[in-house]
């Protein structure tokens, strides 16, 4: 993402021009964007022109069009499924896949324009590398200001490519900061050893397999990338060394020096539990990518998550969930690190929006950590399943004990008031 301009005061109020250049960048405009945001971005739109002789002839026209925003809508789509993909043996990879997100914001005109009257409805269709200019009429609260910094950070992209697999099936992944991408699928149907005299149909099925996801692999992982740090191959059984060692030697055979120092240089093989895309939250668990990846975001929410997961087995006084529960924890002081999904940020209601905003800024000016998940990770879809905002404690606090203490000072609260007014009558 690129910084176009920036002119927001101190109190918030103020606009932001941003160029988005990958599908990463769409996610964090999906986020910006909030209901009732003024948004002026390039549109086509139809226009019709009636002659003197009655006559109308309709022509598209490119235009720059301001709308305030009644509707958000984001979608993330890659490459569909194909057991014959296949790349040409001299083909080179892309540093970078294509941009496949897709931002549509809907709304009403708010600025005159020749074409499209005030107070018409229309739809803007986000594209990469184009201008796009958010204002906020609530004002920038902290969480939206650092979400524009961290996105026009340099350098950022794909970290972490994955294929997961099993006998006959693979499916490979790209992992970003704030984002898991399956680019592709493959599929190839492996009869079973016993099914044949001997094991040849089986040996050349897994062949067709090995050549499938070799081809595949080219294509849809950035793997000469500066950007990527590891490669990981994860499979339930003996699938993932089968796969490293036949795309090494294929590589060898293609005389693909770049892709066998790739592989050598950034491979990792992890053992999951399933050939499903849901085991990536193991395999970011794991202590070998845990060791190369300790630093990256993604691989720090998975982290802090397995933290409140043990917790919560072994001590659940000091793992706490749900809005009404961590919010009193956090007014005793008592988070150490809270663990908060940036869906809850996407609220609708501006006042829903606020209460979150204030929690992250009274946790943090007390000096605990906040970790903001992604929920394009697995590990943020996980947290999302516990009402998307959770916190581990500095020491325990029993929620019947708070709660009855919260019951007492309200029922005090209330009869103070009844006495005022007793006496004011």
């Amino acid at each position: 993402m690129k910084l176009v301009g920036k002119y927001v005061d101190k109190r918030g109020t103020g606009h932001v021009t941003l160029r988005p250049e990958d599908d990463e960048d769409m996610w964090h405009l999906y986020n910006l964007i909030q209901q009732d945001n003024l948004i002026r971005a390039p549109a086509i739109r139809r226009v019709q022109n009636v002659s003197a002789t009655g006559s109308t002839e309709s022509h598209r026209v490119r235009l720059n069009l301001t709308l305030q925003v009644s509707r958000v809508e984001y979608s993330s789509s890659g490459p569909q499924s194909s057991t014959t993909d296949q790349a040409p043996s001299g083909s080179a990879p892309s540093s970078a896949p294509p941009t496949t997100a897709a931002l549509h914001i809907s709304g009403r005109v708010t600025s005159e324009n020749q074409h499209v009257r005030l107070g018409a409805f229309h739809t803007l269709d986000i594209e990469p590398n184009r201008d796009v200019r958010i204002e906020k009429i609530e004002g920038w609260d902290s969480i939206a200001l650092s979400r524009v910094e961290e996105s026009c950070v340099p350098g950022r992209g794909a970290e972490v490519g994955a294929v997961v697999c099993g006998e006959g099936t693979a499916a490979f992944c790209l992992l970003s900061q704030h984002l898991t991408v399956v680019t592709h699928r493959v599929s190839v149907p492996v009869p079973r050893k016993a099914s044949a005299p001997g094991t040849s149909q089986h040996e050349k099925a897994m062949a067709k397999f090995y050549m499938t996801v070799y081809d595949a692999f080219i294509r849809h992982i950035p793997y000469n990338s500066p950007s990527l740090r590891a490669i990981v191959f994860a499979s339930p059984g003996w699938v993932r060394d089968a796969v490293y060692t036949s795309m090494l030697n294929e590589a060898g055979h293609r005389g693909d020096k770049l892709l066998a120092k790739s592989l050598r240089e950034k491979s990792v093989k992890v053992h999951v539990s399933s050939a499903h895309v849901h085991s990536l939250v193991e395999v970011l668990r794991s202590p070998e990518i845990m060791a190369q990846l300790k630093e990256t975001k993604f691989a720090r929410e998975g982290i802090v998550l397995d933290k409140f997961f043990k917790m919560l087995s072994s001590d659940e006084m000091r793992a706490w969930y749900g809005p009404e529960h961590v919010c009193l924890a956090a007014d005793r002081g008592a988070i150490g690190t809270l663990l908060i999904s940036d869906e809850l940020f996407r609220a609708s209601d501006p006042k829903t929006r606020k209460r979150y905003v204030s929690l992250v800024e009274s946790v943090q000016q007390k000096g605990a950590e906040v970790v903001i998940f992604s929920s394009m990770h697995e590990s943020g879809q996980q947290l999302n399943q516990l009402t998307g905002v959770a916190a581990i404690l500095t020491f325990p606090l029993d929620i019947e004990v708070v709660e009855a203490e919260e019951k007492e000072a309200a029922e005090e609260a209330e009869g103070k008031i009844l006495e005022e007014e007793g006496a004011i009558g």
